[in-house]
């Protein structure tokens, strides 16, 4: 009988990018180099495009007159700027959209070349995640599914109690609950 081949999502997901990960202040990051790289390892066709936006171009010289349209990677708004990165593997695509933000996680009304292209790499790499690479990070785990750790059995936590003798209630108590979560 022929085996099913695996999802995109199914191989993407099983990879642990812990190693490429860190933390900046509460927020853990995968470097956009290191996702795009374990990509390719199983995916070497993989495709991304980075969207391009009409934006209007103002002559500042003549007191802002407007001059046109011109295209850029980034979409300005009232509320913020934003790119826009697609990704195709396998034939499917996915598309995510990412607001210009600083180091704090706020958004970057006038942002510099360096802060639209460090948006578009974040994207680039949320975007990846829809596939299943690091979609663990965004739920805020630090481990893929399948290298969750099981729940003890029950020879385990009689095993754990019995090391637990000698020892005041409280700690049974704290012991317990632990071994329960």
């Amino acid at each position: 009988m022929a085996q099913k081949k695996k999802s995109v999502f199914e191989t993407l997901n099983k990879i642990n990018v812990n190693e490429f990960t860190e933390k900046k202040g509460r927020f853990t990051y995968l470097s956009w180099s290191d996702a795009i790289t374990e990509v390719l390892k199983f995916y070497p066709e993989t495709t991304w495009e980075v969207h391009e936006f009409d934006n209007p171009f103002y002559n500042f010289e003549e007191e802002g007159k407007l001059e046109g349209w011109v295209r850029q990677p980034y979409m300005k708004t009232q509320s913020g700027c934003f790119v826009k990165v697609s990704v195709t593997i396998e034939g499917i695509t996915r598309t995510e959209h990412h607001a210009v933000m600083d180091n704090r996680n706020q958004a970057i009304m006038n942002p510099k070349a360096t802060d639209i292209n460090n948006s578009i790499k974040r994207c680039l790499t949320k975007c990846l995640s829809l596939f299943g690479l690091g979609l663990y990070i965004y739920r805020g785990e630090d481990l893929p599914e399948e290298e969750k750790p099981q729940p003890l059995s029950e020879a385990q936590q009689k095993l754990l109690l019995s090391k637990a003798s000698g020892r005041d209630d409280n700690f049974k108590n704290l012991l317990n609950k632990a071994i329960k979560e």
